[in-house]
């Protein structure tokens, strides 16, 4: 089926276009149905089905393939580079994990990670995720006062955190602004779990369990089925009106949504190499370097570096010739910057791209510039695609996986199945083709967008669902 068919099948029967997503997703028990409507313009997606998380993204793959690289490290900065199998991946998480449930981490709790570009911070994730606790992570290097906001907000039992992050040219020692945070945030964490890096190893004190030697011992844990409306993660995202807001994932709708966008959007089948250029502090490393790849049983790259700098502005160009990257994402913002220092491209001439198909931008508005430069340079499809924070996933895109459809310069080209946009005036009206006005979404939005605000549900009808609130 072409993009007008797979979108007429998910108009004509939502139900039963999700449900037979959600068939590719392992349940402990079958959701009975897709949408819950709770009423008051709140839905819920797949909630009486019984799932996890981490058994998705990391053991159901072991079987049939143990031994394929999960996640492959790359880290310019440093100059490390480590594969991770899926078989390998288990163990290290449930070790995590079984460390946070020893000290008393259960469903529901609230897990912080404030973490550099290193695997432990995936790791992290999942092993929060294995448990049923919910993670929140938090960009690392964040200054104490916003990471106090947030611990105050999600009231953390534990915190999850490395001893430093490393930029060119200098090293962020995490451990001071971890430590000013706690004290001045009126919640306080049971423990927190800190990952020494030799750049920059940090005093331990009272509170606080080193990575590596806590896990000695301690049994590993296994995975715990959650409801699947419940929430997976907590990521704040900075409103206009000050307080950051808590945008909530529940565990059914993410984990059959981003499955469904990695061969329909971004066209890669299971065992292909995908990366997302991104950080696990920001949505895209969310869903596209943690999550989605996993569920979908693709390699997923860990990259800890700049696009350039870290040597050079070739960077991006060794790893998708190395690593035989298929499909790549990252933000404009980096394309300017290789543009700017080798804007001949004789950087991009020293490797082999032919493996990668298509790049995808998205995070900001992709220039007209960037896009022609990028697309004369790698002799490939340049898809802009649209999507943010709350809605974790493509808003409006170019399905590659179904159907590549004429590239307008400007234009994210279609609106995905599951989002049914207007284009309204101020007065919520229509508005006539080619004139300009506000975005609209129609309820209920799509399984992996956000249901809620955490604690904060009120916020949520005022900030999304009223007309007014802009």
């Amino acid at each position: 089926m072409g993009y007008k068919e797979v979108c007429a099948s998910w108009q004509a029967d939502p139900e039963a276009f999700w449900m037979q997503a959600a068939e590719a997703i392992d349940w402990d028990k079958a959701p009975s149905k897709a949408l819950f409507d709770r009423g008051d313009h709140i839905y819920e997606w797949f909630a009486d089905g019984m799932t996890n998380t981490c058994w998705n993204a990391v053991d159901r793959h072991v079987e049939t393939r143990g031994d394929q690289a999960a996640i492959i490290y790359d880290s310019p900065i440093t100059d490390t580079k480590e594969t991770i199998t899926y078989r390998d991946l288990q163990a290290r998480v449930a070790s995590v994990a079984g460390v946070l449930k020893a000290r008393g981490i259960e469903k529901g709790d609230r897990v912080v990670i404030y973490m550099p570009m290193v695997p432990e911070a995936v790791i992290a994730m999942l092993a929060v995720t294995r448990i049923g606790a919910i993670h929140s992570v938090v960009f690392g290097g964040f200054a104490s006062n916003e990471l106090a906001v947030r611990i105050d907000d999600a009231q953390p039992k534990a915190i999850l955190a490395a001893s430093c992050g490393i930029e060119p040219g200098r090293i962020v020692p995490y451990k001071p602004l971890l430590d000013g945070a706690i004290e001045m945030a009126e919640h306080k964490p049971d423990f927190t779990m800190i990952l020494q890096r030799e750049q920059h190893p940090c005093d331990l004190g009272d509170r606080d369990l080193d990575w590596h030697s806590a896990q000695d011992g301690v049994a590993p844990a296994d995975c715990v089925p959650v409801e699947g409306n419940h929430p997976a993660y907590i990521l704040y995202t900075s409103g206009t009106t000050g307080a950051p807001k808590g945008v909530v994932r529940h565990t059914g709708g993410h984990l059959v949504a981003l499955n469904w966008t990695m061969k329909n959007i971004y066209n890669v089948d299971p065992g292909d190499v995908f990366w997302a250029a991104s950080d696990v502090g920001w949505v895209v490393g969310h869903s596209y370097i943690a999550y989605a790849p996993l569920i979908h049983g693709n390699t997923t790259i860990v990259f800890e570096g700049k696009p350039v700098g870290t040597p050079d502005a070739g960077t991006f160009w060794r790893v998708i010739s190395e690593h035989k990257v298929r499909s790549f994402f990252t933000a404009p913002t980096a394309f300017r910057a290789i543009k700017r220092v080798d804007p001949k491209g004789e950087l991009l001439k020293k490797y082999d791209l032919s493996n990668m198909e298509i790049l995808f931008l998205a995070g900001e508005r992709a220039d007209p510039d960037t896009i022609h430069w990028a697309a004369d340079m790698l002799k490939k499809p340049v898809i802009d695609h649209w999507w943010q924070t709350e809605t974790g996933y493509t808003i409006a895109g170019n399905p590659m996986g179904i159907e590549h459809l004429p590239v307008k310069i400007g234009s994210p080209t279609v609106p995905m199945p599951g989002y049914d946009i207007d284009i309204l005036d101020d007065d919520g009206n229509p508005v006539a083709a080619g004139d300009l006005g506000a975005i609209a979404v129609r309820l209920p939005l799509p399984p992996g967008t956000l249901p809620t605000l955490w604690n904060a549900p009120e916020r949520f009808k005022k900030s999304y669902l009223n007309l007014s609130s802009g």
